[in-house]
């Protein structure tokens, strides 16, 4: 998945969950280790990321089917995972949710911080990180954009 803060990654993540994929979710993690807030302290961020990525490596070598649903902001982000997976023989798909500012603000000021897709920003930093986010490109290899 790909997409910044409110573009619906989740919901589509969760689509594909339910038609057999394994979820791995970052906010879900920070979620289960007691955050409410992001953005969360850069040790926990490095932290939580080791922990998805020696996940994924496991699911991926035993043969499963993997949705991350992270946001997969900048173009470095999706070449790094690029490059863990290409060992394995895998060559992952970007689904990017390419979902209007307009509609991605109007979102995240609806949250309430209720659940682990619910994160509450401050509109400053949603604004930010709509703005600094990195579509990505077919030249990326497998793309399929949503929206």
């Amino acid at each position: 998945m790909c997409g910044p803060a409110g573009s619906g990654k989740s919901t589509v993540a969760r689509q594909l969950e339910s038609e057999g994929m394994t979820r791995l979710s970052f906010d879900d993690m920070a979620w289960q280790r007691g955050h409410r807030s992001m953005p969360i302290p850069v040790e926990v961020h490095r932290e939580i990321e080791g922990d998805l990525r020696e996940h994924l490596i496991g699911l991926v070598s035993s043969g499963a089917d993997v949705v991350l649903d992270f946001s997969f902001w900048s173009l470095q982000m999706r070449d790094d995972y690029r490059d863990l997976l290409k060992p394995l023989g895998v060559e992952p798909e970007t689904i990017y949710l390419a979902t209007s500012r307009g509609v991605v603000l109007a979102r995240i000021r609806e949250r309430a911080a209720a659940h682990a897709d619910d994160f509450p920003l401050a509109p400053v930093l949603a604004a930010a990180y709509f703005d600094h986010f990195e579509p990505p490109t077919i030249a990326e290899g497998p793309l399929k954009v949503i929206g």
